[in-house]
C-alpha cells in the first residue's frame, strides 16, 4: 500500500442557504497522517464526505494522486471510510468482515482468506479470526474496522472521530496502536476529531477549523506554542486570557496594559499600537513566588489547590480575573497557601494577539468566584 497526495481546490459546501464550508484550499501530503481537529458543526465531517464522494462539492476541484475526482462515485475512489459506529456486520466472523470488500470486488475466497488473514496480523488480531464481531472487546472491533478497510489498499484512509465510543485507557491505547499501522502500511491518514489529544498526539499535521474556515495548519508543537488565532489559542490546549490594549512593539514584544498591569508577551502578526488584545499565558509556565522577580508579574490570592499525583493545578484569583497555574510537586514545594503570591511568567512564554473569537470551551477567561 502506497498513500497519496489529496488536494482540495477552493472546495467549498451548502446545505441550501447554509454554508457548511467556505472556500477551502488544503494539501494534505501522500503517506502523511493528518487530522482535521475542531467543534461539532464545523465543517470538518464535511470535508470529510467531499474527499470520499458521498458529498459532491459545491464549487472548487479535489484531486488525489494525479486524479481530479470530479464526477468520480465513492465507489471507485481509492478511498476507504471508517465511520464513527464502525459499521461491522455482527453475523460475520472476524475475517469474514476483513475480507467483505474484497468480496464486492469478485476477489476469491482463498484469495480473499489469505489477505484477511495478513491484515489480521498487522492489527495484532491473529486467533481471533473466526470468532463474531459481539465476542470481540472495543478495541478489537476498532482494530477489525481498520483491517477491513486497509483490505481494499486505499490510497487514502478517512477516519471519522472512530475512537469517540471508547474509554479514555482504550482511546490512548488505539491512538498509539493507529499511529504505528499508519507508519507500517504508508496509505495517507486523514483524521477527523474534536479530540484535541487525539489530533495533536497521532497527527504529522492538524488543521484547526472553526464555522467552516481552517484557521492554522501546523504541526503540533507549533499548534500548541505558536497558535495564529484566539480562536485557535483558546481550543487547543488550556490558556489564561488576559485583556488590554497594546500600548507598544519593541523587537517582536508587545506590551499589554491590562487590567492587572502592564503585561509583556510575542507580538502576534499584524499586531498594532492601540488596538484591543488578549494576551495568552499557559498555566504549565506559570511559576508562583512569594515575591515578585520579573515584569511579568501579578498579585494574585489563593482560591483552591488541586493535587493530581505528579501535578498540582492552582486556582487564584487577580482582582476580578481567576487564573490557573500548573506546578510539578516539586515546584509546589515550599509554597505558603495562607500567604499573598505572585504568578509571574517569561515574555517567551505569552503571546498577544489582537482581540477574537475564543472557543466556547477552554481559556480561563472567567472571573474569580468566591
Amino acid at each position: 500500500m502506497r498513500g497519496k497526495e489529496v488536494v482540495l481546490d477552493k472546495v467549498s459546501a451548502k446545505f441550501g442557504d447554509f454554508t457548511a464550508v467556505n472556500p477551502t484550499d488544503l494539501v494534505v501530503n501522500a503517506g502523511e497522517f493528518f487530522s482535521i481537529l475542531g467543534p461539532s458543526g464545523c465543517g470538518k465531517t464535511t470535508i470529510l464526505r467531499m474527499i470520499s464522494g458521498f458529498l459532491n462539492p459545491a464549487s472548487g476541484s479535489i484531486r488525489i494522486g494525479e486524479d481530479i475526482m470530479t464526477g468520480v462515485p465513492a465507489n471507485q475512489r481509492p478511498t476507504a471510510l471508517i465511520f464513527q459506529n464502525l459499521a461491522l456486520f455482527p453475523y460475520m466472523s472476524v475475517w469474514e468482515n476483513i475480507a467483505f470488500g474484497l468480496e464486492a470486488r469478485g476477489v476469491g475466497k482463498t484469495e480473499r482468506r489469505k489477505r484477511a488473514m495478513e491484515l489480521i496480523e498487522l492489527v495484532a488480531l491473529s486467533g481471533e479470526e473466526m470468532k463474531k464481531i459481539d465476542e470481540l472487546s472495543g478495541g478489537q472491533r476498532q482494530r477489525v474496522a481498520v483491517a477491513r478497510a486497509l483490505a481494499v489498499e486505499p490510497a487514502v484512509l478517512l477516519l471519522d472521530e472512530p475512537l469517540s465510543a471508547l474509554d479514555l485507557k482504550l482511546r490512548q491505547h488505539m491512538r498509539a496502536e493507529l499511529r504505528q499501522i499508519q507508519r507500517m502500511t504508508g496509505v495517507t491518514f486523514i483524521y477527523i476529531t474534536h479530540d484535541q489529544g487525539e489530533a495533536l498526539t497521532m497527527s504529522d499535521r492538524v488543521a484547526v477549523m472553526n464555522h467552516g474556515r481552517i484557521e492554522q495548519i501546523d504541526t503540533s508543537d507549533r499548534i500548541y506554542d505558536h497558535p495564529s488565532t484566539p480562536f485557535v489559542a483558546s481550543f487547543v490546549g488550556e490558556n489564561n486570557i488576559l485583556r488590554g490594549r497594546v500600548t507598544a512593539i519593541e523587537n517582536g514584544i508587545a506590551t499589554l496594559e491590562s487590567e492587572l498591569g502592564s503585561l509583556r508577551g510575542r507580538k502576534a502578526p499584524e499586531l498594532a499600537v492601540g488596538v484591543d488584545a488578549m494576551l495568552f499565558v499557559r498555566p504549565e509556565v506559570l511559576k508562583i513566588s512569594e515575591q515578585p522577580q520579573s515584569d511579568n508579574s501579578v498579585a494574585v490570592k489563593p482560591v483552591r489547590r488541586d493535587m493530581e499525583g505528579a501535578f498540582v493545578n492552582w486556582v487564584l484569583s487577580a482582582g476580578k480575573r481567576s487564573l490557573v497555574a500548573h506546578l510539578t510537586k516539586a515546584a509546589d514545594a515550599g509554597i505558603d497557601h495562607d500567604r499573598s503570591l505572585h504568578i509571574e511568567f517569561a515574555v517567551d512564554d505569552a503571546i498577544v494577539m489582537a482581540s477574537g473569537e475564543l472557543a466556547d470551551t477552554g481559556g480561563q477567561d472567567d472571573e474569580a468566584s468566591d
